[in-house]
């Protein structure tokens, strides 16, 4: 690593210190031409034990670093703190990266993401977040549509939908409305497809890093069949409130309608091809949770309790 700082790697955490020093330590083993820093920011406030943990480790590097406690609990709220704590302490940075308690950076990763937003002057990358299941899994678990992300060859794309393995420009941020993560979306998760939504609408640019790799570990509670069916409700609940955000009532109502008869034709499309009924339920299950986010019926499963 060496000059000036030009890209800051921002870490939100949650009750889970273990593997936030995973996370951590992948990111310190990052080996670039560039100087960066990393911003972790512990939306704990009751404990911060993930904020007691990332002192410890970063009291051994010489990494420019912050480490924070937000006192509003909700992942929009640590992500905002971190964004834009990381933009005023680090004001020669052009590059603000996210990567989740959850993950872990491949060799490379950082320095491949730095230099795509370089040499194509892009607004936004995102790049690949493989799963790692921590117990083993039937091939209907491996190969359900919520485990799918964009894959394929570095490439210009339409935008990105999740944070976990992102960039953001400066200039992204010095441009959108402030804060750039809608706290609405708090504790029904989505609010990093909103905001990568309405940079698609602003004209961003947006890139696919192909050689940024990341690796998402997925816990045993996240592979049954009872969480993966209220997931998919859920993706169906954020589908509809950032498109209402969007677009009026009628509108996104007839998308509503639209999709449930799309979602029975593909639900049997994919049980004849896979003979699996856990695949084949999630085309059904997300117009179902269209329905009932336009009822005003969320869940909010990122809701904890102190």
């Amino acid at each position: 690593m060496a000059g000036p700082i030009r890209a800051v790697v921002c870490i939100p955490t949650f009750r889970r210190p273990d593997w936030l020093e995973r996370t951590l330590r992948s990111v310190l083993a990052q080996e670039t031409t560039f100087g960066f820093a990393v911003v972790i920011v512990d939306n704990d406030a009751g404990t911060a034990e993930g904020a007691a943990r990332a002192r410890s480790i970063m009291a051994e590097s010489a990494l420019d670093h912050l480490v924070l406690v937000e006192p509003n609990q909700g992942n929009c709220h640590a992500i905002n703190r971190a964004f834009g704590e990381a933009q005023a302490a680090f004001a020669g940075a052009e590059y603000f990266l996210m990567i989740d308690d959850d993950e872990e950076a491949m060799p490379g990763w950082l320095a491949s993401i730095v230099a795509l937003a370089n040499r194509e002057t892009a607004d936004i990358v995102g790049g690949p977040v493989v799963r790692r299941f921590d117990v083993p899994v039937s091939p209907a678990v491996a190969q359900h549509p919520l485990f799918f992300s964009i894959d394929g060859t570095t490439r210009q794309v339409d935008q990105i939908h999740g944070s976990g393995n992102c960039l953001i420009r400066r200039g992204v941020f010095e441009a959108m409305d402030k804060p750039p993560f809608d706290v609405r979306f708090n504790f029904l998760g989505g609010g990093d497809m909103e905001f990568f939504t309405r940079c698609k609408l602003r004209g961003f640019k947006t890139w696919w890093c192909e050689e940024a790799v990341i690796v998402e570990y997925v816990p045993a509670d996240r592979v049954t069949a009872k969480f993966l069916t209220r997931r998919s409700i859920r993706t169906g609940s954020i589908n509809y409130v950032v498109d209402r955000t969007h677009m009026p009532a009628g509108k996104a109502w007839a998308k509503n309608i639209g999709s449930l008869g799309l979602g029975v034709l593909r639900g049997v499309k994919a049980l004849a091809g896979t003979r699996s009924l856990l695949g084949a339920s999630h085309p059904l299950l997300l117009p179902i949770g269209r329905i009932m986010a336009g009822l005003g019926i969320l869940p909010a499963p990122y809701k904890a309790k102190r």
